[in-house]
């Protein structure tokens, strides 16, 4: 039987955590995964429902991790155990009749913030709201975003919860920083903030930091938020990055190559496929690099090649008895994977499928970066993934591969990326780690210096 921990069990780290919650009222926590965020809100919470500074807590996360992960974490951790939770996902009468229990943590999935805010208009009841991954509400002209802001009037604290906060740019940040702060540090709009901080180009379409401009945004945040990485922190088993690089036969590259150029193809069914834009050639050559391709806006698909799933079939074999986490990008992906490795299971929703994982029951688990990405525990199932096909965003990429190198992996943790030679696979790789190393420079810069000093 899993030993229930208790208040005691908490590093002090994340004692650090729930002091800057409960003393600031709203932050933004920037932590690695793995460090706890989850427990060191539910703590915050709790001593503030306990000394009536709250009266109710909403929770807004990904679908999978309202269903299942913020209940768990009260039932493994004695201080929280006597929280009442309700999930409120599901059909609108589900979350209606979710939303009239006696609860202390009510969860909802971020799609359905919106209705939610609909529901109450001004009796809003939750004085407290935690965004379990703040970055998806990075985008201040999506709805989820709108509805939000309505609300943040009528609560007192709000907590955001992320390792990525910036997953593309500093231009993520503003939508972040403004539920916390009301547009105090970063400005009230949007439009205003890269005009204060940012520089066109001639198109009009991307902005870059003015100069100086990265160093004046650290310092108008740093009150709200607190960083930490897990390197500085957790004690983690090796974490090893390798490519696996994989030649295609010479008359696929050399289409994909004309392809490419011209943005007509004739496959070797016959079949015709044309980009029409820079973004469609983009998702074309991807889908070409793993080994099919969309003939069709219906979804019908052509395999062009298998080297990707023979590589795939080697890295099994070469691996008796280990199991694997596989990335898929496309469904033309997922259809293939499943024909060639019957045996392996697709991550759904259910809460079983994740058990009979981390149980060691399924050798090759098969999952969406997008759906397997936030929130999930999956590293006493395995140490090994292959990304079969890459994506190209930076916080899919670096949650996915942190389901498994995580506090309670015990077994260094192999990243397999299937790199197909002469195609877009390479560039998408490098394209990963410049963001990468745009986002370090931010949570580098808003580290404390020491534990103390927060």
């Amino acid at each position: 039987m899993k030993k229930v921990l208790d208040r005691c069990d908490l590093h002090a780290y994340q004692e650090t955590a729930i002091k800057f919650i409960k003393e600031k009222k709203r932050v933004a926590l920037w932590l690695d995964l793995g460090l706890g965020k989850t427990t060191s809100s539910l703590t915050a919470a709790s001593d503030l429902l306990d000394s009536l500074a709250v009266q109710r807590v909403l929770v807004i996360a990904p679908l999978r991790v309202a269903n299942s992960v913020w209940a768990q974490e009260c039932r493994q951790w004695e201080q929280l155990r006597h929280l009442r939770v309700a999930v409120c996902t599901g059909s609108e009468k589900q979350r209606l009749s979710a939303l009239q229990n006696e609860a202390d943590i009510y969860t909802i999935n971020r799609e359905n913030i919106p209705w939610l805010v609909k529901h109450y208009t001004k009796k809003w009841p939750f004085d407290a709201v935690i965004i379990d991954e703040s970055s998806s509400f990075k985008n201040p002209g999506s709805q989820r975003f709108k509805a939000l802001k309505k609300i943040l009037p009528y609560t007192e604290y709000l907590v955001e919860l992320t390792g990525t906060p910036s997953p593309n740019s500093l231009l993520d940040l503003w939508a972040q920083i403004y539920l916390i702060d009301f547009g105090k540090a970063l400005g009230r709009t949007m439009t205003a903030y890269k005009q204060r901080f940012f520089e066109q180009d001639y198109m009009g379409y991307n902005y870059t930091p003015r100069k100086g401009a990265e160093e004046q945004i650290y310092r108008l945040v740093e009150p709200y938020v607190l960083s930490m990485s897990a390197e500085d922190y957790l004690e983690l088993p090796e974490r090893i990055d390798l490519e696996e690089h994989i030649d295609l036969p010479a008359k696929t590259l050399a289409a994909y190559i004309d392809f490419e150029k011209t943005l007509l193809a004739e496959l070797e069914n016959g079949e015709e496929i044309e980009a029409i834009s820079a973004a469609a050639l983009a998702n074309k050559l991807l889908q070409w690099a793993n080994g099919a391709v969309y003939t069709d806006e219906h979804g019908n698909w052509a395999e062009v090649h298998k080297a990707k799933l023979d590589a795939l079939a080697e890295i099994v074999e070469q691996n008796d008895g280990e199991n694997i986490l596989v990335a898929y990008n496309y469904k033309s992906d997922l259809a293939r994977l499943r024909k060639r490795f019957p045996d392996a299971v697709v991550l759904d929703k259910s809460a079983e499928t994740i058990t009979r994982w981390n149980n060691g029951e399924i050798p090759m688990l098969l999952a969406h970066p997008a759906s397997a990405g936030h929130g999930l525990n999956l590293q006493r199932g395995g140490a090994l993934a292959v990304w079969f096909g890459l994506c190209w965003s930076l916080e899919n990429y670096q949650q996915f591969n942190a389901r498994l190198h995580r506090q309670g992996q015990d077994r260094p943790v192999r990243i397999v990326h299937l790199v197909a030679e002469g195609t877009i696979d390479h560039r998408v790789m490098t394209v990963l780690h410049n963001k990468d190393a745009n986002q370090n420079n931010l949570l580098q810069a808003l580290k404390p210096k020491t534990i103390e000093s927060v």
